[in-house]
């Protein structure tokens, strides 16, 4: 039997089975965030299951612009925001937007550095409190699956309940630093690409 299947919190690889979970998981008054929407083949799937909900969808790939454009053409109920989503400010737009969702979900590209995609994911959760989470990474999956652990410590919702305090989490000395040199990282690849 599938230990996921009533969890809160799902770890996937494969497109295929996180676009299958996406499909059991997601309602119709649902609101969800979806990071690292890329050209939004997942985003659609979002907008017709959550139909009467509300998709924010989030990438800062210079494909995702207009690729973006026609999906939000398509469905009244998605808005793209053109950002990285590893950056505070970002979240802070969103947080001031929803306040709260029912689904977050992280697809950063399978294969992402998976100490990033976590940041991610747990700085958003625990800021919007999701019921529900779906995250696309091979090695956060690989480290789950290959842990064995003696204490049981486990969350009823989308986010670490251990962890998560009210509200925007403090922006913390690690992550300021983490997120100016995406920032600048960004500048300069906006740079280059316009010589």
């Amino acid at each position: 039997m599938n230990r996921y299947v009533d969890s809160m919190i799902k770890i996937v690889y494969d497109i295929k089975v996180y676009r299958e979970n996406i499909q059991q998981i997601v309602q119709k008054n649902d609101v969800v965030v979806e990071l690292g929407c890329h050209i939004g083949n997942s985003t659609r799937i979002l907008a017709e299951l959550a139909s009467d909900g509300r998709i924010i969808a989030i990438d800062n790939s210079p494909e995702a612009g207009s690729s973006m454009e026609m999906v939000m053409a398509d469905y009244h109920n998605v808005e793209f925001i053109n950002a990285d989503a590893r950056l505070h400010e970002t979240l802070e737009e969103v947080f001031q937007k929803i306040k709260k969702c029912d689904l977050l979900s992280v697809d950063l590209g399978g294969g992402y550095h998976p100490d990033t995609t976590f940041k991610v994911y747990f700085i958003w959760a625990s800021t919007l409190k999701p019921e529900k989470t779906i995250i696309r990474n091979r090695g956060l999956l690989d480290f789950a699956l290959s842990a064995e652990t003696q204490e049981v410590i486990k969350s009823q919702k989308g986010w670490l309940e251990s962890s998560g305090d009210a509200g925007i989490p403090p922006r913390l000395k690690e992550f300021k630093h983490w997120s100016q040199k995406i920032y600048q990282e960004g500048v300069d690849d906006r740079k280059e690409n316009k010589d």
